[in-house]
């Protein structure tokens, strides 16, 4: 094919209002114009989210869009956008949540990036998750969308592994390309981040916990506050920075039951500068997820030097390596005490607590937005030239 080759990258609605995704997305946009403009012309696709019941008062349904809103505008507005919005080479859907649009678009050039297998969970394990009937057919539609895909690029070997056990997906149709982080991005984000970031949580405190992420079931959010109390009993000034949406009722409750819901700071919404300059300010992130498809936070604290916590979870060591620290899932006293051996390596050990940073940072080095932005113009092309099947394995 003579050209530059017109790709579509597919978007979540910004509504929907998931971080990560929306940064994938702007990530690739980014890199791919930034290092392959002069073999893809790349259109980000990301039409406003229609709203019918939401259109009601805020004081009826609230300022994020209803379930029924999302349902609808994601079975069929966004398939409706996609028929006005021309002809591609390539269509790449980020967020395999909206494989159901692939049942609309040309199968054989269109690819989807899969970050985790929660969506599907409750079809290829109905008694791990049960779900109401239309939950399970958005799912299965979504699963089926996935399977009709040329070619399916999964964040993580733990991703793709589950693919091929869970959803007998064929290996030959499967790669891995892991998420970026751009370290040197995130190492300095300005002084103005760093004033902005005191603004919003005063000077800096010696036992500051980070946490980053949503307050979905699979985060763990009540171990989180169970860890944070128990280091709090021993480290009464510790405090808990919370950046990823505000605690559900019953993690408010728990909190506050626990005695530490005025130790803890929940941020508003900050940009990505800012939240770097959050990162590097935290003694220790925490990462208690019980399951997870990448671990986003996991490398971008890491790519700021500051030393993370996470569960002893296949994908997490994955992606941390040897360089993070791991707890067993709710085994508090552990996490605990993993903690506070490094606020005392930090306290006693400088030498020892700079090794770790620095090779903090090494680890994240492997992970960059503009690697996986070439790696996944590897995929573009196979998909055009006929071969997304052929290979499997993983582009690197």
């Amino acid at each position: 094919m003579s050209g530059r080759l017109r790709v579509a990258v597919i978007a979540d609605y910004l509504e929907e209002e998931w971080p990560s995704m929306d940064l994938v997305a702007d990530m690739l946009m980014e890199h791919l114009r930034q290092g392959h403009a002069a073999a893809i012309d790349a259109t980000l696709i990301r039409p406003p989210m229609p709203r019918r019941l939401s259109r009601l008062p805020r004081a009826l349904v609230g300022s994020k869009p209803s379930s029924v809103d999302r349902a609808v505008a994601r079975q069929w507005d966004y398939a409706r956008h996609l028929r006005r919005a021309g002809r591609f080479d390539v269509y790449h859907v980020v967020d395999h949540t909206y494989a159901n649009l692939v049942h609309g678009l040309p199968r054989e050039r269109t690819a989807v990036t899969c970050h985790d297998v929660d969506a599907f969970r409750s079809v290829l394990e109905p008694g791990a998750e049960r779900r109401s009937p239309p939950y399970r057919w958005m799912s299965q539609r979504i699963l089926d969308g996935l399977r009709a895909a040329a070619h399916v690029m999964c964040d993580s070997d733990s991703t793709r592994d589950a693919l091929i056990q869970l959803a007998a997906f064929p290996p030959g149709r499967l790669s891995v390309i892991r998420n970026g982080a751009d370290a040197t991005g995130w190492s300095d984000s300005g002084a103005a981040s760093d004033l902005e970031a005191g603004r919003l949580l005063g000077p800096p405190r010696r036992h500051d916990l980070l946490h980053v992420g949503s307050t979905i079931p699979r985060k763990r959010i009540d171990l989180l506050i169970d860890i944070f109390a128990a280091v709090k009993a021993a480290e009464p000034d510790a405090r808990l920075i919370r950046a990823g949406g505000q605690f559900t009722a019953e993690q408010r409750v728990r909190a506050r039951d626990l005695g530490v819901l005025d130790a803890i700071v929940v941020l508003p919404f900050v940009d990505r500068a800012t939240l770097s300059a959050v990162y590097r300010r935290a003694a220790v992130t925490l990462l208690p997820s019980e399951r997870e498809g990448f671990g986003l936070p996991l490398v971008e604290t890491l790519a700021c030097g500051t030393p993370v916590v996470a569960s002893d979870i296949p994908v997490l060591r994955e992606i941390g390596g040897d360089v993070a620290s791991y707890a067993p899932l709710g085994d508090i006293p552990v996490w605990r005490d993993t903690v506070l051996a490094l606020f005392h390596e930090r306290d006693t050990a400088p030498a020892a607590w700079a090794a770790r940073r620095a090779a903090a940072r090494v680890r994240a080095a492997d992970f960059s937005w503009s690697r996986y932005a070439s790696e996944v113009v590897e995929v573009y092309d196979a998909i055009v030239n006929g071969t997304a099947a052929a290979g499997g394995g993983t582009w690197r």
